[in-house]
């Protein structure tokens, strides 16, 4: 049997994705403003070259783009990354501008148009702006142009904060089904261990996105300038599993990273989908969903139901319920001893699925006067973890 995790380069036989059109390149803070002060303009420009050819080869290219808070601590003055969230969002608010217009020139100067993209969490957990969002950037890739995304910076708290901007990189993988999301970073890939402080760090070319051990390896730890660490970048190939979508991390310094990917050349790490089931895009929007409003806690019969038969959770099965949420609400199932099970839409709200738990589903008109389903949760609209 083979490891999950290789030394050897990756085989483009057994990972078709790599020949596919949709590319998601996600560009860090470490990458844009490696001196902490100014945009490195010209790495700017031959990143933006590389696209604007993958483009043109056929490919449709979406950019995730760090560096609004670092360019607007550049232009303000700050050597140090604050951390009030008013200090935070005041430099993003000045540096996305200068983010925005120094990408909008590199691609005017190759007949290129691009398009800013601003996203928060919540439209992308509201089901109806989660399919605004794509419809609107399938409809600028269609149209030749450039989606360079961000999130808003300007507005997000903690509550609503993607975390950072690799996992909202996987999340717009999971939004447009892509084959491919390449993140550049500082690094020349995933090593065993932190190459800056064990020299001896080895390179791994070649992993299952969800082997166990990679989160034991990675280092959480980002720079002074960005949110991340290589334990975010395992956590969003993870999620970008989800759709069949490889994820590669290279160093975005490497000569012609874009364009040698493209043409199959082993550069970085490659983490493939762990799953050969793809997720069905509503069931990618449930499993992705990143603040539930609440959980359900439910008993040994019920998780046996949901796992091994594939059942709808019925009113009986469930033990307690923590949080207020409300009908067609996300919602969590965890087992008795906390441990996450599904997740899925909720028929009813919190106050209904208190008064009927542990109860027939016969006998929900009796109690709340009504009955809208007989399941809380149906296996249509609910996804196992």
């Amino acid at each position: 049997m083979q490891s999950p995790i290789s030394p050897s380069g990756p085989d483009a036989a057994r990972h078709p994705n790599l020949a596919g059109s949709r590319w998601i390149i996600k560009i860090g803070s470490a990458m844009l403003t490696p001196d902490g002060v100014h945009l490195d303009l010209e790495a700017m420009n031959h990143w933006c070259h590389q696209i604007d050819a993958m483009i043109g080869a056929g490919k449709q290219v979406i950019l995730v783009s760090s560096g609004a808070i670092a360019v607007g601590m550049a232009r303000v003055g700050w050597k140090v990354r604050p951390h009030e969230l008013p200090l935070l969002q005041a430099a993003a608010a000045v540096g996305q501008m200068g983010l925005i217009q120094a990408y909008e020139r590199a691609f005017m100067s190759l007949n290129r148009t691009t398009a800013q993209v601003l996203l928060t969490n919540l439209d992308l957990a509201d089901r109806r702006r989660y399919l605004n969002s794509r419809s609107t950037m399938r409809a600028l890739l269609n149209l030749g142009v450039v989606p360079i995304v961000n999130e808003n910076d300007t507005v997000v708290n903690e509550e609503i904060r993607f975390g950072d901007n690799d996992i909202l990189a996987a999340m717009v993988a999971n939004l447009l089904d892509a084959h491919v999301l390449v993140i550049l970073t500082d690094q020349a890939g995933f090593f065993d261990r932190n190459p800056r402080l064990y020299p001896d760090a080895r390179l791994i070319s070649e992993a299952d996105a969800c082997d166990a051990t990679l989160l034991q390896m990675a280092s959480p730890e980002g720079n002074a300038l960005g949110r991340g660490g290589m334990r975010s970048k395992v956590m969003a190939a993870a999620r970008a599993a989800l759709s069949g979508t490889i994820t590669i991390i290279a160093h975005g310094r490497e000569p012609d990273v874009l364009t040698r990917l493209t043409q199959g050349e082993s550069i970085g790490t490659l983490l493939y989908p762990c799953n050969k089931d793809v997720l069905a895009a509503r069931k990618r929007w449930l499993m992705g969903h990143m603040r539930p409003r609440g959980c359900v806690i439910i008993d040994e019969g019920a998780v046996r139901k949901l796992r091994k038969d594939g059942a709808s959770l019925l009113p009986i099965g469930i033990v307690k319920i923590q949080g207020a949420f409300h009908r067609a609400d996300v919602v969590e199932c965890l087992d008795t001893q906390g441990k996450l099970v599904a997740r899925g839409l909720s028929n009813y709200s919190a106050g209904e699925i208190h008064r009927i738990c542990g109860r027939h589903s016969a006998n929900i008109e009796s109690i709340l006067g009504y009955v809208s389903e007989a399941e809380v949760i149906h296996r249509d609209n609910m996804v196992l973890v």
